[in-house]
This record gives C-alpha cells, sequence and structure tokens, in this order.
C-alpha cells in the first residue's frame, strides 16, 4: 500500500510522522526507511516517530555518529544516518545488522544501503514541494 500525503510545516510533517508511529508494533524490531535529498525534513520526521516511540525524544542527526541510541518506551530505537556509509562492510563494522534484531530502527539515506533494507521495511519519501515548507512525502509498507 501506497499513502501520499502533503505537509505544509515541519510541525505537520512531525505530525504525520506520529501518526506512523502509532501504527507501529512499539514491542518488537521495526525498520523505517527514509529516503531524501539533503534538508528535506528526514530529521524532522525522525523527531515525530520519537514523540510516540521514546521517553525521552530529543532527537538530532547522527551524521557523523552513525547511530544514535534512544530509550523506546518498549524497546531501544535507533536513528541511523547512512550518508557516509559507502558500502555493505562499513554497516557490519557499526554494528548495523545486530541492531535491526534488538529495536526500532529509523535509517536516513537509505538511497545509500539499497540491497540491505529488509523486504518487510517500512519506506517513506519526503520531497521539497513548492513552498519552501511545504513536503510531498510517502509512506509505503503501512495503512494510514
Amino acid at each position: 500500500m501506497i499513502n501520499k500525503f502533503h505537509t505544509k510545516s515541519v510541525e505537520e510533517t512531525e505530525r504525520l510522522a506520529s501518526r506512523l508511529a502509532e501504527k507501529i508494533d512499539n514491542s518488537k524490531p521495526a525498520f523505517i526507511a527514509m529516503f531524501g535529498d539533503l534538508g528535506v525534513g528526514k530529521t524532522a520526521f525522525v523527531r515525530g516517530l520519537a514523540s510516540v516511540l521514546c521517553d525521552s525524544p530529543r532527537v538530532k542527526s547522527p551524521t557523523y555518529t552513525i547511530v544514535n541510541e534512544h530509550k523506546g518506551k518498549k524497546i531501544p530505537f535507533y536513528h541511523f544516518d547512512v550518508y557516509r556509509i559507502e558500502d555493505e562492510d562499513e554497516l557490519y563494522s557499526v554494528g548495523f545488522f545486530e541492531y535491526l534484531q534488538k529495536g526500532i530502527c529509523v535509517v536516513e539515506w537509505c538511497e545509500n544501503i539499497l540491497d540491505s533494507i529488509p523486504s518487510d521495511a517500512i519506506r517513506v519519501t519526503i520531497e521539497r514541494a513548492e513552498a519552501p515548507e511545504e513536503r510531498n512525502i510517502t509512506i509505503e509498507g503501512v495503512e494510514l
């Protein structure tokens, strides 16, 4: 199933992500694959997810650390940024595949790891719209 949305602000983007988070069974591992250009609002979307799935959702981009670990309400919440990942060996070196078994993984820049995305992943694509704060968002793999 493919869901298409148009948001008009960062706050609307975060609220849409909160709606998605409410559909996720946060008692078992899940994978959310994020796609989109630099500055389109992927981290804002992750903030919306974390507002529902985490105890203290202080989200910032893990660009240089690769992964930020958060205390989830039921299971851990992992926020990845794989922008600088060049191959599967680098994913192994940061323990990426072990995280998949332990919690909810939200991964920005999945364009860089297409072969490593689980088949049951929820896919979120964010694109700029005409106005500066507006976004077109496509969510696949779950009905909203």
